[in-house]
């Protein structure tokens, strides 16, 4: 009798050691899951970083648009209200002259 009350609790012991080692198991790989999705998932760190890196390259082009566009209305209201500045620019950009004027070339040898 002595023997079958043994082998019951080595069996119930065993079971009970296979079910926490099952439950470890369980849990380690819902942990390392949790961690995985963190890091790579749609929302994880490497997405928001990718994210980050790109909102700062576009603020940089929106920072560099601006001062284009600033730049552009400078020039618009020159060219409406400047008469030396667009006589320039027929100068140089389109090379016009005055009547009566003459135009030297210099040739680098």
């Amino acid at each position: 009798m002595r023997k079958k009350f043994l082998r019951k609790k080595i069996n119930s012991n065993s079971i009970s050691i296979f079910q926490r080692q099952f439950f470890k198991g369980l849990v380690f790989l819902i942990c390392f899951s949790l961690i995985i999705i963190f890091i790579f998932g749609d929302h994880g760190i490497v997405k928001l970083y990718k994210i980050k890196n790109e909102r700062n390259i576009i603020q940089k082009k929106i920072s560099l648009l601006r001062e284009e566009k600033e730049k552009l209305k400078n020039e618009k209201t020159k060219i409406e209200n400047d008469l030396n500045y667009i006589e320039k620019i027929a100068r140089e950009k389109y090379k016009m002259v005055k009547p009566g004027e003459k135009i030297f070339k210099v040739i680098d040898n």
